[in-house]
């Protein structure tokens, strides 16, 4: 799946470029003397992009005169630009390990993989293993692993193609740990890290176990 700026062709990129280095947004003919374009291309693109859900109508400037329409980007347009978090994330984690040590600092992507679990709807870990794969497939997917279901003789799983964390796994694997807990979370089955990218294999491959027990309570022998 193209993503990203990437989906777009060369003038709507164009277009988005402008619209993100332009903090009171653009009018059609300031698009248009930018972009060297004509004004039925201009508007056409911004009817796309308005659509798709990537551009908006924002407040006009106050002039004196006649308001012009003027555009901007909307939250979903501007995390179409790449941001650079892995170095951020490898030095905070680097920090975390010389401060809590190996232990603290595994636990503490695992509570972080379940809470980010929470904030959705958990899947039913009632549904048979198909239905459960493809569930959370399409919550991987979403999230960028470009994850799909895949049956292994009897067992169900899901393979994802794009480990988002490869550079930081790759420095701290520990990293996998929120992994894991994120999808038992979102299954409540167990989970199997059969397969790694980061350890040379060709796919981050998980196979469905079985439901979870209870969690241990907090204080009790």
């Amino acid at each position: 799946m193209t993503t990203g700026l990437a989906r777009f062709g060369d003038t709507q990129q164009r277009l988005l470029r402008q619209l993100l280095s332009a903090g009171g947004g653009c009018a059609v003919e300031e698009l248009c003397e930018r972009l060297r374009i004509s004004h039925n291309a201009v508007r056409q693109h911004l009817t796309a992009l308005i659509t798709r859900g990537y551009v908006e109508r924002v407040q006009p400037r106050p002039t004196g005169g006649r308001p012009q329409a003027r555009f901007g980007l909307t939250a979903e347009g501007r995390e179409l630009f790449p941001r650079n978090y892995g170095a951020i994330a490898a030095a905070l984690l680097s920090q975390l390990h010389a401060r809590m040590g190996e232990a603290e600092v595994g636990a503490l992507l695992q509570e972080l993989g379940t809470t980010v679990a929470a904030t959705q709807p958990m899947l039913d870990p009632a549904a048979g293993a198909e239905a459960l794969a493809r569930g959370l497939a399409q919550r991987l997917d979403a999230l960028g692993y470009e994850a799909v279901p895949a049956r292994h003789g009897e067992d169900w799983q899901v393979e994802a193609f794009n480990c988002v964390f490869h550079a930081l796994a790759r420095q701290h694997p520990q990293v996998c740990k929120f992994d894991l807990a994120y999808m038992e979370a979102a299954t409540g089955r167990r989970i199997h890290h059969m397969e790694c990218i980061v350890r040379g294999g060709h796919v981050c491959r998980f196979k469905l176990g079985p439901a979870r027990g209870p969690a241990p309570q907090k204080g009790l022998p």
